[in-house]
């Protein structure tokens, strides 16, 4: 098994010298990733603090949704840019080293409907998920909670309505809870409607121990 993946990485590596790997933003083929360091370095982290509570619980925005962040985070979720979720998880992992104070967490993602999942292939911030563990030594839990019901896109509607649109949204499955602080990770928090709706559902269950971080926000606060 280790030796298949060491072959797979091999080949891999070979066809990206090969094939010389652009990157996303600039085009630049001379590091032959899809995020060069150049524009990397361009993403600016928000200041260090809690950006909003959500039923009691602290949610961290770690950027604002403009710019290369945005490319980014439309590029991995909608365009298939899949080695992007490294990047993304590297930012995020950056911004929360401050905060952290080397407590271990389990992360856990927001769900996505299953039949939507199927269709795009994956769920972005699934991919997210397992770059941020492995840079911060976390626990990564996908199975924790499932999203059971075929939402709209909440960018489209109104605070009010994004809460009808969310309610009884989510099932959480306690029998694969670690025990661990959780915390929930998402890539745009704008009410913060959806770690809402999640947060009930886990306090329903007797998790009360939660966490919010998004890779960005649509405003700065």
């Amino acid at each position: 098994m280790l030796y298949n993946l060491v072959m797979q990485k091999f080949f891999e590596n070979i066809l990206d010298w090969i094939y010389k790997k652009k990157c996303y933003f600039c085009k630049s083929s001379k590091e032959a990733v899809r995020m060069c360091s150049k524009c990397y370095e361009k993403l600016e982290h928000l200041p260090v603090k809690v950006n909003r509570i959500v039923e009691g619980k602290n949610v961290y925005c770690a950027g604002v949704y403009s710019k290369e962040l945005q490319k980014l985070i439309r590029g991995l979720k909608y365009h298939n840019q899949r080695d992007l979720a490294f990047f993304l998880a590297k930012f995020m992992a950056e911004y929360f080293e401050k905060i952290n104070d080397k407590e271990t967490f389990e992360v856990v993602p927001v769900p996505i409907y299953i039949k939507r999942e199927k269709k795009r292939k994956y769920n972005h911030m699934n991919l997210v998920g397992e770059e941020f563990c492995k840079l911060t030594s976390n626990t990564f839990n996908k199975n924790l909670i499932e999203r059971i019901k075929d939402t709209k896109p909440q960018y489209k509607l109104k605070r009010n309505e994004r809460i009808k649109n969310l309610s009884n949204a989510f099932k959480v499955h306690k029998e694969n809870y670690g025990g661990k602080t959780i915390l929930l990770i998402d890539d745009i928090c704008t009410t913060g409607s959806t770690f809402e709706e999640m947060i009930k559902e886990f306090n329903k269950h007797g998790i009360n121990n939660i966490i919010c971080l998004a890779a960005t926000t649509p405003f700065e606060s």
